[in-house]
């Protein structure tokens, strides 16, 4: 309690809005910038007062714009990110004295955050190298992690296992010399074989969940994926993706960007029958798909970098996880029948 007899209150969020932001409710700013939440405990929170804006309590209805201060204050502190080790399995690709490689399942999220405090990529490592971290650490990340794939990508990640080897892997993906290739599916029929997006990538200023592509020079960093066709079905399409740059999302954003969002990446518009006949057995038949593989179709299936102590110059590669690899498989049978029958309204069981 303070002098005053008020219960302490503990700033929990953060927001300054950006210069591009559009104008709107404070509940809908926040249900769209905060993770795992929703609009209806964003308003019960206005009610107990706990939501401010430029200092001054907000009701629900209040209006908030570029340059607007919005915090998030509650009456108890929020919970730290304390790093403890769980013994989880770890598909080790390679290891040494300085380095591990790892290949990541999806739906394991890398490393501790709002939502996921227990069971993530850290969390294992932790319990493999035999270290453990509090909550007041300065360093959350414990000098491990050199670089991340989101949640429900899966493939190849490097992790340092010494300060030394940390700094050396972080110089090289900062200056883009390593060799990342990952294999996508996107919707639609892209018209090149190979291809080069560009495009700055930056938060989105109505949705912090989200990135989006902004004109040069206006807002975000700089990036560029290259991309050439490994096997085409009409509606969608397999690509391998180099990255030039390593920005949050990169993929994910590029490809929507010009269209072609992943296939079944809900944050992207992917999730959604983007391409195709309107039948109800087509949709259907997208519908056993996006069972077949219920998240965005993206792999990381080559990770090449230099030794950090013996400067060799390192190669991994990892094959597609078997959702992928049955989602292809679906589309190949797919094409395949509709190829030799003619008829796009064909039973699904025949693919």
């Amino acid at each position: 309690m303070t002098e005053e007899g008020q219960q302490e209150s503990f700033e929990h969020y953060r927001f300054e809005l950006d210069k591009g932001q559009t104008p709107m409710r404070v509940d809908k700013y926040l249900s769209t910038h905060i993770e795992n939440t929703s609009r209806h405990r964003i308003q019960l929170a206005v009610k107990k007062e706990y939501i401010k804006v430029n200092g001054k309590t907000a009701k629900a209805n209040c209006i908030v714009r570029p340059g607007d201060i919005v915090t998030f204050e509650m009456p108890y502190q929020r919970r730290g990110l304390e790093i403890l080790p769980e013994d989880i399995p770890l598909d080790i690709v390679y290891e040494d004295d300085d380095v591990l490689v790892i290949d990541k399942p999806a739906g394991m999220v890398v490393h501790p955050g709002h939502g996921h405090f227990s069971g993530t990529l850290v969390n294992a490592l932790a319990h493999h190298l035999g270290i453990s971290q509090g909550p007041d650490a300065e360093d959350e990340r414990m000098g491990i992690l050199v670089h991340r794939i989101d949640m429900d990508t899966s493939g190849l990640l490097v992790v340092a296992k010494n300060d030394e080897s940390q700094l050396a892997l972080a110089r090289q993906f900062f200056v883009h010399s390593t060799d990342r290739r990952y294999v996508a599916i996107v919707w639609g029929n892209l018209k090149e074989d190979e291809g080069t997006i560009t495009g700055n990538i930056g938060r989105d200023p109505n949705d912090r969940m989200r990135f989006k592509v902004f004109p040069d020079g206006e807002h975000g960093k700089h990036a560029v994926t290259h991309y050439k066709v490994l096997e085409r079905f009409g509606y969608v399409t397999v690509v391998e993706c180099r990255l030039e740059t390593g920005r949050t999302h990169q993929i994910r954003v590029h490809f929507s960007h010009i269209g072609h969002p992943l296939f079944n990446d809900e944050r992207y518009g992917g999730s959604e029958i983007r391409e195709g006949t309107i039948y109800a057995k087509y949709r259907q038949f997208i519908l056993n798909c996006f069972k077949i593989l219920p998240r965005q179709a993206l792999h990381a299936a080559m990770l090449g970098f230099i030794h950090p102590r013996t400067k060799e110059h390192l190669i991994f590669e990892s094959p597609l996880p078997e959702d992928m690899q049955a989602l292809i498989e679906k589309w190949r049978k797919y094409t395949r029948n509709m190829t030799l029958s003619g008829n796009v309204d064909a039973p699904d069981e025949d693919y």
